[in-house]
């Protein structure tokens, strides 16, 4: 689960963006505000000394300043009351005063320095909140009741004070449920826990199948993979057969692996019945990656129908960990409604017990370097984005000529010669360069080479120059169009870090 502590913005930072402070409306309970706080004088006298067990200091100092109430104790991990409060769904307040509370002020950077400068925000290890739900109040204390510095494990508890068992009970019940749930967030487990992400969640959600340049006929098949699964749990029980699948897409990279998966995500988020995506990043965990494997697929068994990605599964399952990723995969424990997605550049470099048993992985796509018609087909997709710049010049007898120059190009060089083709043309670059020397000169004459020495020459360079030659001969007005002069030379250079290997992707 999360390890997430209330922050509270400090005064006068409207950039912090910790949780605000919610109206109180209920009926008054007793907390004393005027008073000494006891608990908080055990608090800090008891973390300025040696300490044994912070949880029961508090418990035994709560008992003792509210006899007349009924106490619970409530790890923060599972049920974030106060981020539940803060989200609007109860009245929330401190009711402490800066000498009785602990807090941390940090700077709080933006995730982009394009928005804004960032915000001061107070991490509370020590506080007090009167919380406000259902027209019953609640006196909550928080408390960081880890014993020594270090990070694990981190013991962040939330004592709730109130008259009512039964109505703690509810407040509980709700805010835990809500603490499951993803709020506009995805599942992502790295460096040993799971964590919601709010910014993978809104990556997914601008890609879209009309992003993904694939042969229209692979793409139809793995969106109806991934949508028959789903809607299929009858069949597999009819059959007889567990509910549970495993698909690795591989090739090499830049050809559209990841974008694919982001656009299952967001048609899966999307569903009458939305499903769920876990993301794998890597088993790096304080437990050991054989722990790491234990929590992923509790948490996936906990939210199945779900889909789980494992992104670059050949560096995530490696031989020491192989074993018990089968286990779990294909052992006595139900998977039923797990979808599981891998990902890898070097299919080769798999077990073949996890990519060629029926069992577990039993569809695989390959996600090659595209052909000429889909390198075309990726061009009319950069038309179409460019359509509104009226001051580029983008005819359709370019998509074509495009493609004849880029072979072996995958979708990621395609895409980098297009953002260097578009960025020179912003500095101003228009001149027309040899390809050869890459300097600007007269046009040597047909069938001959330029006479000066080449520029960091390389296998193939040649033959390329005269497959653009051929090209300008055959429509002599290609020239005038400064985007195929920008992108011939953008291309040469990618082909120059190529080198002598054909069809390596970046």
């Amino acid at each position: 689960m999360t390890r997430s502590n209330i922050c509270l913005p400090a005064t006068g930072h409207a950039n912090a963006t910790s949780p605000q402070p919610s109206p109180i409306t209920g009926m008054p309970i007793r907390t004393r505000p005027n008073d000494r706080n006891e608990t908080a004088r055990r608090y800090f006298e008891h973390s300025s000394a040696n300490r044994i067990n912070t949880d029961a200091v508090i418990v035994e100092s709560l008992r003792k300043e509210y006899p007349e109430l009924h106490l619970t104790v409530v790890p923060q991990g599972s049920c974030n009351i106060l981020g539940y409060a803060s989200a609007g769904n109860a009245g929330v307040a401190p009711i402490d005063n800066a000498k009785e509370r602990l807090s941390w002020r940090s700077y709080i950077p933006p995730a982009s320095r394009l928005n804004g400068s960032g915000g001061l925000g107070d991490r509370v290890m020590f506080g007090k909140y009167l919380i406000d739900w259902k027209s019953r109040e609640f006196v909550l204390y928080l408390s960081d009741g880890r014993d020594g510095s270090s990070a694990y494990p981190q013991v962040v508890n939330q004592y709730v004070l109130s008259s009512s068992v039964d109505a703690t009970n509810r407040l509980l019940m709700e805010a835990g449920q809500w603490s499951a749930q993803l709020h506009d967030e995805v599942w992502v487990f790295d460096g040993g826990y799971w964590q919601k992400s709010s910014e993978l969640w809104k990556s997914v959600h601008k890609a879209s199948w009309d992003d993904v340049i694939l042969d229209p006929a692979m793409k139809e098949s793995i969106r109806n993979d991934v949508d028959s699964f789903f809607d299929s749990r009858d069949t597999y029980e009819r059959l007889k057969v567990p509910w549970k699948r495993g698909i690795i897409y591989y090739g090499p990279p830049g050809n559209g692996k990841t974008i694919s998966v982001k656009a299952i995500m967001h048609s899966l988020y999307d569903r009458k019945d939305p499903i769920p995506t876990l993301y794998v990043r890597n088993l790096v965990s304080f437990g050991g990656p054989e722990y790491a494997i234990q929590l992923i697929f509790s948490l996936a068994r906990r939210t199945a129908p779900c889909l789980l990605v494992f992104e670059d599964l050949d560096s995530i399952i490696t031989d020491n960990v192989r074993s018990y990723f089968l286990n779990e995969v294909d052992g006595i424990r139900s998977n039923d409604g797990i979808l599981m997605i891998g990902s890898t550049n070097h299919l080769d470099r798999l077990d073949p017990g996890l990519a060629k048993r029926p069992s577990r992985f039993d569809r695989k796509y390959l996600f090659p370097n595209p052909n000429e018609k889909e390198r075309e087909a990726y061009m009319k997709y950069w038309q179409a984005k460019l359509k509104d710049n009226k001051d580029l010049d983008f005819p359709d007898k370019l998509c074509p000529a495009v493609a004849k120059i880029t072979k072996d190009f995958s979708f990621a060089y395609l895409q980098e010669a297009m953002v260097a083709s578009l960025l020179a043309i912003a500095r101003g670059g228009k001149d027309v360069v040899c390809l050869e020397c890459l300097e600007t000169h007269d046009r040597p004459i047909n069938g001959s080479h330029c006479d000066r020495e080449a520029i960091r020459p390389f296998k193939g360079l040649y033959d390329y120059v005269w497959s653009v030659r051929q090209l300008d001969e055959e429509d002599p007005d290609l020239e005038k169009l400064v985007l195929w002069r920008e992108i011939k030379k953008q291309v040469r250079i990618l082909r120059e870090e190529m080198g002598d290997e054909k069809g390596v992707g970046r």
